[in-house]
C-alpha cells in the first residue's frame, strides 16, 4: 500500500520531491529485503540450497512419516548372494564315453547289440568278426609254439631265436586286442578261432551303432557309440560381466521345463577359456548325477549358479531409487530427517546390494516409502 501511495502521490518538484522519493526508495529497499528472507526461509525449510538440486533433506512430520509408512534398515557388512540364471545343454560326460572300433578288417559275421539305444554292461558281447587276417596270425603263433617244442635244445642262438619268434607272434595277437585268456585258449585247444568277438567297453547305453549285420569293416571304423548317463555334463552359457562371479567348485541348481517342483544338484566342474564373439558369452560346464537316467543328451536345463562374494558393505535392494542414470538412497539422519545420497553400487544379490560408495557402515537407509520421499522433495522443489 505504501509503495501504490508512492506512485500515486502527485508531488511537485522541490526540496519537498526530493523527500518524497527517498522516503519511497528506503521502502522499496525494505520490502525487497523481506522478500529475501522469506525466500530464504522457504528455501531452508525445504532443505534447498542455491545451486544444489535435487534437495539434499527432506524434514516430515511425526504423522507424516507415520501415514507413509516409513522403514529404515542399518546398512551392514555380510555375505552378498546371488543366482547366475542360465539355460543349458545336457550332453553325455565325456570321460565316459566310448567308441568302438577294430584293428583288423573282416566282415560283420553276427550283430548281438542290434539296435541303438540298448543298454550294455562292460565285457557284454557286441558283435563278432570273421578276419582272414587274425586266422592266419592265430596260425603263425601256433607253428612258433610247435618249432619251439620239437626242435632241438641245447644250442643258445636257436633258443632265442625260437623265443623271439613266439614273442612276436604273440605281440600281433595283443596288439590286435586278443587278450591272454584268449592267448592261453588257443595254446591249450591248438585250433584257431575263425571268429573274433568284440566287447563292450564300459557299461552304458548305446547311442550310436555304426555296422549291419555282413557288412565288410576296416581297421579304425567307428562301430558303437556308448555313453554311461548315470552322470551328465551340461553346457551353459554366461555373460561376460558374470565370469568374474563364476568359479570351479560352485554349486547350481538345476530344473527342467516340465519337471514342476523337481530340482538337482550341480557343481561346475571347468569354465572355457574364451569367449564367443558374436553372443560375448562364456561356457561353463557343469556335472551332475542323473537318478534314473530322467536327464537325456540334447535336453534343456535351467540353470542357477550359486555366488557368494564373501562380507561387502550392503544395505537391502529395495532402498535403492534407481532413475537409470543414478541411483538414490535416503538416509535417516534423525526421526523424520531424511538425507539424500547418490551412491555408487557394486554385486547385486537376491535380497542385498554392494555399495562402493556415498554410505557408511551403520548408517541407517529407508527401505519403505522412499518413493514417497523422493515425491516430496521433488515437489517442494518444483521438479
Amino acid at each position: 500500500m505504501q509503495n501504490e501511495n508512492c506512485k500515486k502521490k502527485n508531488v511537485k518538484p522541490g526540496k519537498e520531491f526530493n523527500s518524497h522519493f527517498a522516503h519511497c526508495a528506503l521502502q522499496f529497499a525494505i520490502a525487497a529485503l523481506f522478500f529475501f528472507i522469506s525466500s530464504a526461509g522457504a528455501q531452508e525449510q525445504t532443505g534447498h540450497q542455491p545451486g544444489r538440486t535435487p534437495p539434499p533433506v527432506v524434514v516430515l512430520s511425526p504423522d507424516k512419516v507415520q501415514l507413509i509408512g516409513v522403514r529404515t534398515a542399518v546398512a551392514e557388512y555380510r555375505s552378498v548372494d546371488k543366482q547366475i540364471r542360465t539355460v543349458g545343454k545336457i550332453e553325455p560326460d565325456e570321460t565316459k564315453l566310448a567308441y568302438v572300433n577294430t584293428k583288423i578288417a573282416g566282415w560283420v559275421k553276427k550283430l548281438f547289440v542290434d539296435y541303438t539305444g540298448k543298454e550294455v554292461v562292460k565285457g557284454q558281447p557286441l558283435l563278432s568278426i570273421y578276419s582272414p587276417d587274425l586266422v592266419t596270425a592265430q596260425e603263425e603263433y601256433l607253428i612258433a609254439l610247435r618249432t619251439a617244442q620239437t626242435g632241438t635244445a641245447g644250442v643258445t642262438e636257436i633258443d632265442a631265436s625260437r623265443r623271439e619268434l613266439i614273442e612276436s607272434a604273440k605281440r600281433r595277437l595283443l596288439l590286435w586286442d586278443i587278450t591272454e585268456g584268449q592267448i592261453r585258449n588257443l595254446e591249450k585247444t591248438g585250433k584257431p578261432k575263425t571268429e573274433m568277438t568284440i566287447e563292450a567297453p564300459l557299461s552304458g547305453i548305446v547311442l550310436e551303432k555304426m555296422v549291419l549285420d555282413g557288412a565288410y569293416i576296416t581297421p579304425g571304423m567307428n562301430l558303437y557309440k556308448i555313453a554311461d548317463l548315470s552322470s551328465i555334463w551340461i553346457m551353459a552359457d554366461i555373460y561376460e560381466y558374470e565370469v568374474p562371479l563364476v568359479k570351479v567348485g560352485q554349486a547350481a541348481r538345476v530344473t527342467l521345463p516340465y519337471q514342476s517342483g523337481e530340482s538337482y544338484r550341480a557343481t561346475v566342474n571347468y569354465i572355457y577359456p574364451t569367449l564367443d564373439p558374436v553372443s560375448r558369452t562364456l561356457k561353463v560346464r557343469l556335472s551332475m548325477k542323473n537318478p534314473g537316467l530322467m536327464l537325456k543328451p540334447e535336453m534343456f536345463a535351467n540353470v542357477e549358479i550359486n555366488v557368494s562374494s564373501g562380507a561387502r558393505l550392503v544395505i537391502p535392494r529395495e532402498a535403492v531409487l534407481d532413475s537409470g542414470t543414478r541411483q538414490i538412497v535416503y538416509v535417516e539422519k534423525k526421526p523424520g530427517t531424511y538425507e539424500m545420497r547418490v551412491v555408487t553400487l557394486g554385486v547385486r544379490g537376491e535380497d542385498y546390494v554392494e555399495v562402493l560408495k556415498g554410505i557408511r557402515k551403520g548408517e541407517r537407509v529407508v527401505t519403505s516409502g522412499n518413493f514417497l520421499i523422493d515425491s516430496e522433495s521433488q515437489l517442494r522443489t518444483g521438479q
